[in-house]
């Protein structure tokens, strides 16, 4: 038998594949809901790309309180790079959506374009991730964290005391699991 070609769909997921088949017991409201948020998510990721494109061309937006308008030209104010890579490990890595790193001041903006409440944990996380990547001490350097969501600006100034345990934690879980691996 000649199967029919699907090559646009290779390595992706159906939002009610048979891989995840709890949609069998969905009723129609579940059903939408679950298909509503997949689509928000589409956007979201549409929006990402938008928003590092715009300001990797330097695009300033007009003044809004619109929650990307602001992500866009603060980013830009700050001449910050867009979509980092911050690693540690094949098992502790993430991508900021902006950040910059210049006289001392390690500053990482996150746009959020869902309706959930974010957490600034993430962004302590990045900034973790940055400090055991460049080998920088969390107290030699000022942080600063943004989260752009809803129309909303939250700022937070983590100390070193709030990021070294979550470096601590990152190094300690990937010796167990660099162990566990080498045992296998």
């Amino acid at each position: 038998m000649r199967f029919n070609n699907h090559r646009n769909l290779c390595g992706l997921h159906a939002t009610f594949s048979p891989s995840q088949s709890a949609w069998l017991r969905y009723d129609d409201e579940k059903a939408m809901k679950v298909y509503a948020n997949r689509k928000a998510a589409e956007m979201g990721t549409r929006l990402h790309q938008w928003a590092k494109d715009t300001i990797d061309l330097g695009m300033k937006q007009p003044r809004s309180k619109q929650t990307i308008c602001a992500y866009i030209n603060d980013a830009i104010g700050f001449k910050m790079s867009t979509e980092v890579v911050l690693f540690y490990s094949d098992r502790f890595f993430g991508t900021a959506d902006a950040i910059c790193y210049r006289n001392g001041v390690l500053r990482i903006h996150d746009l959020k374009t869902g309706e959930k409440p974010a957490s600034i944990e993430q962004l302590e996380v990045y900034a973790a991730l940055f400090c055991l990547e460049y080998h920088i001490k969390p107290s030699d350097i000022e942080i600063q964290l943004r989260l752009y969501q809803n129309n909303e600006v939250v700022c937070h100034n983590p100390t070193a005391e709030e990021i070294v345990p979550i470096m601590d934690k990152i190094v300690h879980l990937d010796k167990i699991f660099r162990k566990l691996e080498e045992e296998d």
